[in-house]
């Protein structure tokens, strides 16, 4: 996945309000593509879902996983991945995403819809604190030691 492949899809979904996590989204918010991606995550209003599809649908995606109401993959005949991640999203601005725990959802507070940059283009995405957040919980791959150094670095060294 190119951070212009990431451009030429965010453009697709530009009506909807999604949001780039994962680490795609770290790379927003430093600026700067730091290592090769194998798939785009996003995060997208549930009840977009069937329009944001259809905008996916419309480049060649399909769906090839279903974890549902969790998250969901799509992908195309060119190999590139979208990880999708249903949000709820509450009157005050926060989210929940269902999670494979009944009862115990994932929670977005609405400070932690932040912007950053792909390719020098303005983009939506995932605080830092968010980042760090959903980096818990879990023994780190190369990719996350790497990508939590480079949060731990936008917070000065400090946070989880």
């Amino acid at each position: 996945m190119t951070g212009e492949d990431v451009l030429e899809i965010l453009a697709a979904l530009e009506e909807f309000d999604v949001r780039i996590g994962g680490g795609w989204g770290v790379d927003a918010l430093v600026g700067t593509q730091t290592r090769p991606h194998g798939d785009l995550d996003l995060m997208h209003r549930e009840e977009q879902e069937p329009r944001v599809l259809e905008a996916l649908t419309a480049l060649g995606f399909t769906e090839t996983l279903s974890w549902r109401p969790v998250r969901f993959v799509l992908s195309d005949p060119a190999g590139r991945e979208i990880d999708l991640h249903p949000l709820r999203y509450a009157e005050d601005g926060s989210a929940e995403q269902s999670s494979l725990t009944p009862g115990e959802p994932f929670h977005y507070p609405a400070s932690c819809f932040v912007t950053g940059t792909v390719l020098g283009t303005k983009v939506r995405c995932l605080s830092v604190e968010q980042q760090l957040f959903f980096h818990q919980g879990y023994e780190p791959r190369e990719q996350d030691v790497h990508d939590l150094a480079l949060l731990r670095g936008k917070l000065g060294g400090h946070g989880v």
